[in-house]
């Protein structure tokens, strides 16, 4: 009985674990709205990067170093810090996007110049020290927390998770975020669709853009975040290409998490501004997990044409 009341319910976490993990997902929110979402992401990239790179020496040399058990010292790194509290993507990124969110609303003032999408969308924006745009990030850091901790109990079949908690977590925090910071949930397409980019193509004006609202003026009517990938064939090329390389790194390397660590490292270079940069960690990890799926029953060669 006593075990149970210092046990937190549905979470299913011991009290003293889950309050360290909240407040430390508190100072990892805030510590994503100051360095910026899409930063704070890549970072995440280079922990996990570390992190997997210890796992595949340490099955390398496991044999000679009895005293360690094989994955700890990679769990420790990749789940602990790379994604749990401190840069988890539910956590910093999610937290920086939260804080975006906030300012495009509170600060529009604060948008650089040359920047043509509304400033809500501006995830490569560090917002540095401004309270209450940190507080923003705290507090969603810890709604990643708990969002996650909720979804990786719950949704799960026969022992198995049915999705990913963390990128779940992600989208609903984005959800979170609109519905919070006054932004309509899903919004409405201004072209024939929501997959219609023809207004963007066009470079049409959006429809208040002349006389609305100030959040409105010189924006285009559809925004794609990444002008360089919403094409279905350019899609479907790098995604064969990311898939190939996250399938062929696993099977190498046995990390799931290493193609996606270097696709979150990559985006630095989408960070400083190089054109045309190509997004990918969702596309190497999918990879990477097909090849897991398939390689036990067809073999290498097929789990690699499966990624």
């Amino acid at each position: 009985m006593h075990g149970l009341l210092l046990t937190v319910p549905v979470i299913g976490m011991p009290v003293e674990q889950f309050l360290l993990l909240v407040i430390t997902a508190l100072a990892g929110g805030a510590f994503g709205a100051a360095i910026g979402a899409l930063p704070a992401f890549v970072f995440t990239g280079f922990v996990v990067f570390l992190g997997e790179g210890i796992g595949i020496l340490q099955r390398e040399l496991a044999t000679n170093v009895p005293a360690v058990e094989p994955g700890q010292l990679a769990a420790g790194i990749t789940g602990v810090i790379g994604f749990g509290a401190i840069t988890g993507p539910h956590i910093a990124f999610a937290g920086g996007v939260a804080a975006s969110a906030y300012a495009g609303k509170k600060y529009p003032e604060m948008e650089p110049a040359g920047w043509d999408y509304h400033f809500g969308k501006n995830i490569l924006y560090a917002f540095g020290t401004k309270p209450d745009i940190l507080a923003v990030g705290a507090v969603f850091g810890v709604i990643g927390v708990v969002i996650n901790q909720l979804s990786a109990n719950l949704l799960v079949v026969s022992g198995t998770p049915v999705t990913d908690s963390i990128a779940l977590t992600v989208v609903l925090s984005a959800l979170v975020a609109r519905v919070a910071f006054g932004y309509p949930l899903v919004g409405s397409p201004n072209g024939s669709g929501y997959l219609d980019m023809s207004p963007f193509e066009n470079e049409e004006p959006h429809p208040q853009a002349d006389g609305g609202p100030e959040e409105h003026a010189g924006r285009l009517a559809t925004e794609p975040w990444l002008p360089q990938q919403y094409k279905w064939l350019n899609v479907a090329v790098i995604g064969i290409v990311g898939g190939l390389l996250g399938g062929y790194i696993w099977i190498q390397t046995g990390s799931i998490f290493m193609g996606y660590a270097i696709s979150a490292m990559s985006l630095l270079f989408l960070q400083l501004g190089v054109e045309n940069f190509p997004v990918t960690h969702h596309i190497t990890l999918i990879g990477a997990v097909g090849a897991v799926v398939v390689d036990p029953v067809a073999g290498s060669v097929v789990a690699l044409l499966a990624a």
